[in-house]
């Protein structure tokens, strides 16, 4: 306890002789520092898988793994039926062509879909690199495949937005890379993957690309000190191109999630139903089963749009953050089925979006009739993912007064309400056509002068 009180002291006293405070490579240094407003602010964000996994695009993007590694029965089959005998993973990265992509519709997709930042995979567990890494020769998108920069085109397309915050998905290990499985048969105590590949590649990330957001990933079998990740994060805060506006996730390391970082993720698809007391995020994709692009993906194994408005809602009234993955296809197009739910999220958003962005959680989170409350300094929001067909919404929660005023976001009209028999308040929904509904999926009761 004295030590961990000492250090403490020490980052204090260095923030109080410097303009920038100046963090040590410690956790409890590191987790000092204040998360850049952009964050919680922005609320959704979009997030995409796309590598040479995007070719077989068969099972998920772990499938190089399922198939050499794990020998999942129904990979060996897939590639005995449509490949030659001898062809290697590697014979797929010329096909990753991305022979379709514009940078400019992807980046105009993402801003329609509402979201007020993205994260493009720089690299996965394979170790292909959308980016000419030096240490990656010959398995990056500018040698090979496409032969050109995904991620420098992203980057370039996404900043044209300025409500858009750009980030980088990046994994620390790969399944195959020989020095990383040489660390690994030495039980971690050498670094020559780490030290050779690891670190320089997510230097030029960050003095390239200048990310603003890097999620950290592929971390679980090795140690925070195996991967130097806290001396990386102390360079990222203190002397980076982003230092200012930069965050990471929790994924640094075997014990780090959920407990170190400045975004707390804890698990794909998290989202805990609860108010957490640290900044969260619920990553999660549209597609059930994978990240990365199936070709085999029935309509099923999509979410609707009312089950990821519902993502969203319980998500920010819970103080999270919604991160929503799409996966691109090898020959660069954003299949019909993910373009169509991120632009009816920006239409339920159009509607909605003064309950979700800049917003805070309030005092009580959900309330009868699948409610779920936002609020700012002005208002309280009553999201209800359901329609009262009633003709009534029973709150319970809200304390009202003689100048509460109620109305449906979509609507100028005000609301009739009552108080309720104990407590609370009845709202009297407006009896609107179906198609005259102001938004689908879900609706918001904005509830001004309560407390």
């Amino acid at each position: 306890m004295l030590l961990q009180f000492t250090t403490v002291l020490l980052a204090l006293n260095a923030c109080f002789h410097f303009s920038h405070c100046k963090y040590l490579p410690s956790w409890d240094s590191l987790d000092s520092r204040p998360d850049p407003p952009w964050y919680d602010k922005a609320k959704f964000g979009v997030f995409m898988h796309w590598g040479v996994y995007s070719v077989p695009s068969f099972g998920s993007e772990w499938f190089w793994n399922h198939w050499k590694q794990q020998h999942y029965p129904s990979c060996i089959e897939f590639m005995k039926k449509n490949y030659p005998s001898g062809f290697s993973y590697a014979d797929f990265g010329p096909m990753f062509k991305a022979e379709f992509f514009d940078p400019n519709y992807f980046a105009k997709l993402v801003a329609k879909s509402g979201a007020r930042y993205f994260v493009l995979t720089s690299k996965h567990h394979e170790g292909w690199t959308n980016w000419k890494s030096n240490t990656s020769w010959n398995w990056n998108s500018v040698d090979n495949g496409p032969h050109r920069d995904l991620t420098d085109d992203m980057a370039t397309a996404i900043r044209q937005y300025k409500n858009i915050t750009f980030g980088l998905y990046y994994s620390l290990y790969e399944w195959f890379h020989p020095l990383y499985l040489e660390d690994q048969h030495n039980k971690y105590k050498t670094q020559g993957f780490v030290k050779g590949k690891v670190i320089p590649e997510l230097h030029d990330l960050v003095t390239k690309f200048k990310p603003e957001y890097i999620w950290s990933d592929g971390d679980w079998d090795a140690s925070p000190d195996y991967w130097t990740s806290k001396k990386f994060l102390a360079w990222l805060y203190n002397d980076s191109p982003v230092k200012e506006t930069v965050l990471v996730n929790d994924r640094w390391g075997a014990g780090c999630m959920c407990h170190h970082g400045s975004v707390y993720t804890c698990a794909d698809h998290y989202n805990p139903g609860v108010l957490q007391k640290h900044k969260w995020e619920n990553a999660m994709s549209i597609d059930k089963r994978s990240w990365g692009y199936r070709r085999n993906a029935t309509i099923d194994e999509y979410y609707t749009t009312k089950e990821l408005v519902s993502q969203l809602v319980t998500t920010v009234s819970c103080g999270g953050n919604l991160l929503l993955n799409v996966g691109p296809t090898a020959d660069g197009r954003v299949i019909p089925v993910f373009e169509e739910r991120l632009l009816q999220m920006e239409e339920w958003l159009d509607v909605n979006g003064q309950a979700i962005y800049d917003t805070k959680p309030w005092r009580a989170q959900n309330d009868t009739g699948n409610v779920w409350y936002t609020s700012t300094k002005e208002a309280v929001y009553a999201i209800a993912l359901d329609w009262p067909s009633s003709g009534h919404l029973i709150l319970n929660e809200p304390i009202t007064s003689s100048s509460t005023v109620v109305t449906l976001l979509g609507s100028a009209e005000q609301l009739k309400w009552v108080a309720g028999p104990r407590h609370g308040l009845v709202i009297t929904a407006p009896t609107i056509p179906l198609p005259k509904m102001p938004c689908k999926w879900a609706w918001t009761f904005k509830l001004e002068n309560i407390r």
